[in-house]
C-alpha cells in the first residue's frame, strides 16, 4: 500500500536530477556542478536495494546519455560501476554517521570522475583540465542535505495514512 504513495518519489527525484544537471550555470562554476544523477542513483541504491540494482543503474544511465548527449553508454558504465560498489558495501554504509557517509560517497564520486576521464582519454578527448576534479567535493558537500531531503520525504509519504 505504501508503495502507492510514494512509488512517484523515486522517478520524480531522478527527472530532477536529469534537469538539475542540464540547467545552465556561468561558465566559471560550472565545474562545480555535482553528479546529481549519481548522487540521487547513490541514495536510492542505499536506501531501496529492492527497487534499485545493476540494471536500474544501467537503464538511468543510459537516460542520462541521452538526456546530457554524452558518448553512448559512459553514463550507464560510470553509474553501474557505482552501483556496484554501493552494492557490495551498503551494509556498512546504510549505518555509518551522516559525515562519514558523505566521505564514502564522495569515493564514490571520486571513482566516478577517474572513470569519466578514463573513458574521455580513450575516446581521444585528451586529460580533462583540473577544475573537472572538484564536482566530487561539492557532491560530497551536498550528501548529507540531500539524503536528509531524500529521506524525509520517503518516510512521510510512507506513513501518510491513505485515503478512500
Amino acid at each position: 500500500m505504501s508503495r502507492n504513495r510514494s512509488g512517484w518519489l523515486l522517478p520524480l527525484s531522478l527527472l530532477l536530477a536529469l534537469v538539475l544537471g542540464l540547467m545552465p550555470l556561468p561558465e566559471v562554476i560550472t565545474p562545480l556542478r555535482p553528479y546529481w544523477l549519481g548522487l540521487v542513483a547513490c541514495y536510492w541504491l542505499i536506501e531501496t536495494p529492492e527497487r534499485t540494482g545493476l540494471g536500474f543503474a544501467f537503464l538511468v544511465g543510459l537516460a542520462g546519455d541521452l538526456v546530457y548527449g554524452t558518448l553512448l553508454g559512459e553514463q550507464a558504465l560510470r553509474l553501474v560501476m557505482l552501483a556496484f560498489i554501493v552494492q557490495r558495501f551498503r551494509a556498512r554504509l546504510r549505518f555509518f554517521p551522516l559525515w562519514q557517509q558523505a566521505l564514502a560517497v564522495g569515493g564514490l564520486l571520486l571513482n566516478d570522475r577517474v572513470i569519466a576521464a578514463a573513458v574521455r582519454l580513450a575516446s581521444g578527448e585528451g586529460l580533462p583540465p583540473w577544475p573537472f576534479w572538484i564536482s566530487p567535493l561539492v557532491g560530497t558537500a551536498l550528501w548529507p542535505w540531500l539524503f536528509l531531503a531524500l529521506d524525509d520525504l520517503r518516510l512521510r509519504l510512507r506513513k501518510t495514512p491513505s485515503k478512500g
